[in-house]
Order: structure tokens, then sequence, then C-alpha cells
């Protein structure tokens, strides 16, 4: 309950804040609430955001994901060469794409799950690995299978930007994230997988000792994640049709960065479903404010900004953590009793 309580203390404050930029970034350029700059914010938010849900399964267990990023723009890359029929991919094989994302995003979750839980590297440099081979491993593939760069070309018109972008003016992206919430909040929080990855980041030991089969459960979580990579990666080639394997750098820094945000702890054992979305959307504000707010001939990038203004952000998150598990910690113990002597007969 205490835990649900900190969680809920967390959201709020996220909220404020977040209406508090909104309302600084409106007030410094009035063009950052029009409707244009709120439907590029959603697009921007939607693959973020989707990136974040699946990362956070892999955060509670404890562990960390940096392959996610290279993972959802491979894929996309991947599926785009594979399926291309000319100079870019027709209408008629556009659907093929879809189950072949989708499938590359599960396969290295998969692997990444297994690299941890059975192989015992650390997720760090396990998923440092993957990173680095899902990102050369599409690129040599893209190259080979039809001669062609890194690059290439989605339509940008047509049925696949109304699922996944924009129905006649409306992001309907939005509405593909609720769901997605929703979905990861019930596995998360009402079902066996989710209450196992929980005690898993809680205390490992402790949940093998009670008979969970820990390595199972932590390469399902890497299985979300993964999976969650490849559906983040429809919606991001949605809204930017031309990408190579160099797009999207820094994405997973930036969806992990939304998670310790919301309020998921760094080491595992609790997580936060609503404030991961919070988390992501802070970070959009932040980041499309600034574009804005520095576009008017300013010779500092706005990008640099960002960045450093997120790790300051990230580390205030990181710090909160910390603080709540040592106030967590300071549990009044009552002194032991000294056992009673028998009375000599």
């Amino acid at each position: 309950m205490k835990k649900k309580r900190n969680n809920s203390m967390q959201n709020i404050m996220i909220i404020f804040a977040a209406i508090a930029l909104f309302a600084v970034f409106t007030l410094i350029n009035p063009g950052f609430a029009s409707s244009g700059n709120l439907l590029t914010m959603t697009k921007s938010l939607v693959p973020y955001a989707i990136l974040a849900l699946g990362v956070t399964f892999v955060i509670a267990t404890g562990g960390i994901d940096l392959s996610i990023g290279t993972v959802c723009i491979g894929s996309a890359v991947l599926a785009g060469a594979l399926c291309k029929t000319g100079v870019a991919i027709d209408e008629g094989t556009l659907w093929l794409t879809i189950p072949v994302i989708l499938i590359t995003g599960l396969v290295f979750g998969l692997l990444n799950g297994v690299l941890v839980a059975k192989c015992k590297i650390a997720p760090f440099i396990a998923t440092l690995g993957s990173m680095l081979v899902s990102r050369g491993l599409t690129a040599v593939i893209a190259e080979a299978s039809r001669g062609m760069s890194s690059a290439v070309k989605y339509p940008s018109t047509g049925w696949f930007q109304k699922i996944f972008t924009n129905l006649n003016g409306f992001p309907i992206g939005l509405v593909w994230v609720l769901v997605l919430t929703i979905l990861c909040a019930v596995v998360m929080y009402k079902t066996k997988v989710g209450r196992y990855i929980l005690a898993i980041g809680s205390n490992e030991e402790a949940a093998r000792l009670s008979g969970i089969n820990v390595d199972k459960y932590k390469i399902i979580a890497y299985a979300i994640g993964g999976t969650f990579a490849g559906i983040a990666a429809l919606f991001y080639t949605a809204a930017n049709p031309s990408l190579n394997i160099a797009s999207g750098n820094g994405m997973e820094l930036d969806a992990i960065a939304g998670v310790y945000i919301g309020g998921t702890s760094t080491t595992g054992g609790s997580a936060s479903i609503i404030g991961t979305i919070l988390g992501s959307m802070i970070l959009v504000i932040i980041r499309q404010g600034l574009n804005l707010a520095m576009s008017g001939g300013s010779s500092i990038s706005a990008t640099n900004i960002t960045y450093a203004v997120t790790g300051v952000i990230v580390v205030g998150a990181v710090m909160l953590d910390v603080l709540k598990k040592k106030s967590a910690a300071k549990v009044k113990i009552p002194p032991t009793e000294k056992p009673k002597t028998e009375a000599k007969t």
C-alpha cells in the first residue's frame, strides 16, 4: 500500500510538472500550444512511450535493456529491405512488414533474456552486445538482400498511416498507447507474470527459494521488452517513412529515462505503468519546448540542452528513488528480549 501511495504521489507531481512546463513553453512561444505542434508531439510521444512500457518489465526485474532503440529501428529497416519490391515498399507488400518487425523484436528480446537468465551475463553487457549486433546485422542483411544501402522508404500515405499515426487528422497513436497501457497494467499488477517479475526484482534469491522459476520469468520480461520495441517500430515508421539504421539514435536512453522519471525503481521490485507514460510525456514536452524556444536563431543546439536537462531530471529521479528506499528501510526493530534463566532448584 505504501508503494502505491508513493507512486500515486509521484504521478501527481509529474502531472503538475507537465502542466507547468506546458504553460511556460506556451508563454515563451504561443505556437507551442497550436494544434500542429500538439500533433507533432503526439507522433513523437507514441513510439517512445511504447518502448518505455516494454522496458518497464525489464527494469522491474532489476535489469536493463540498451538494445531496444536499435532493435526498434533495425527491425523496421530489415522488414523494409526484405519486403521491398522496387525503389520503395508498395501497398501490396506493406502488410508483410508487420509480422517481420514484430518477430524481429521478439527474437532479440528472447536473445537478451537467454543471455541474462541462462548465461548469467550482466544485463548491461548482454544488451549492449545485442544493441551492436542488431545495428550491424540488420544493416548487413538490408544491404545484401537488395543491394541497397541501409536506408529504406515506406509509403508516406495510406492505410499504414491511418492505423498507426494519423486517422483523418486524429492522432490514432494515442488510442494505441492507452490500450497498451491498460494491457501492461493488467499484466503487471493482476497476473502471475507481473507479480513474479516484481518479486524477482524485489529479492531474486527469495523468489527462487519460494519456487518461482526465475530464469523463465526473466526471459519473459526481456521478451516483452523486445516485442514492444517491434510494436514501437510500427508507429515510428508510420510517422517517419524514410529511415535508416542510424535513425532514432538514443531512443533507448529516452525510453529508460521515462521509466525512471515515472517512478519505477532502478533496482527493481517496484513499477509504475502510468508513471512510465507520464515520464515519457515530460521528456517530449521538454524536447519540443526547447526546440521551439531556441528556434529564433540561437547558436546553441536545443538537442544538446535537452540531453543536459534530461540527465539532470534522471539523476534527480534516481536520487528520489534512493531516498524512498532509505526511508522505507528505517523501520524500528523492537529490542530482542533476553532469554529467561531457569530458576535453580
